[in-house]
């Protein structure tokens, strides 16, 4: 497979630097290198963006000593699950409770208006949110699957509030601006 996209990168040496897949150019590199790539090289990786993540995270919530902080990576690793920007729960439960200092419960996003769900830990409550703005509950899936992070945030509260999504994005930038 590494031998055919070498040969298509080969193939394609007439378009310019910047129009070429960053996978053909990876592999070409690793070839001219001849160090191959490996898995563990590539889980490694994913490890240590994992960690910064959560690391922002957690600065962020560090920063404005807000109770959620510490759960940084439980936020990166369900944000990967269900395919979620890793920013987006950590800056609702900003938007929605300072992080939990006003959560209800242990529901520091507001989620079901405080009304719908008693969750037993942040943990369950970031695992839910996931799970629903991932698209991946059933009773919510026509809201949020297949969506843009803005269409999610309108769904989620911004048809009430039209500058929640502003709102939320831009705790979302605040958030990757601790990234070391």
């Amino acid at each position: 497979m590494i031998e055919k996209l070498y040969k298509v990168g080969q193939m394609m040496a007439f378009v310019p630097m910047m129009a070429m897949p960053a996978a053909t150019l990876a592999i070409k590199d690793a070839s001219i290198m001849n160090t191959p790539v490996t898995r563990s090289v590539i889980e490694k990786s994913k490890e240590e963006v994992r960690k910064e993540h959560a690391t922002a995270i957690n600065k962020y919530f560090s920063d404005k000593d807000m109770p959620l902080y510490g759960k940084g990576l439980q936020f990166v690793l369900v944000a990967e699950k269900y395919g979620l920007d890793w920013r987006l729960l950590p800056a609702i439960s900003i938007r929605e409770s300072s992080g939990g200092r006003q959560a209800c419960g242990n529901n520091p996003f507001g989620w079901g208006s405080c009304k719908l769900h008693n969750f037993k830990s942040y943990d369950e409550a970031i695992e839910t949110l996931g799970k629903h703005l991932g698209g991946a509950a059933e009773s919510t899936s026509r809201y949020y699957a297949r969506k843009s992070t803005a269409e999610k945030l309108y769904y989620y509260n911004g048809s009430v509030e039209p500058a929640y999504p502003g709102e939320v994005l831009g705790i979302m930038d605040d958030i990757e601006m601790r990234l070391e």
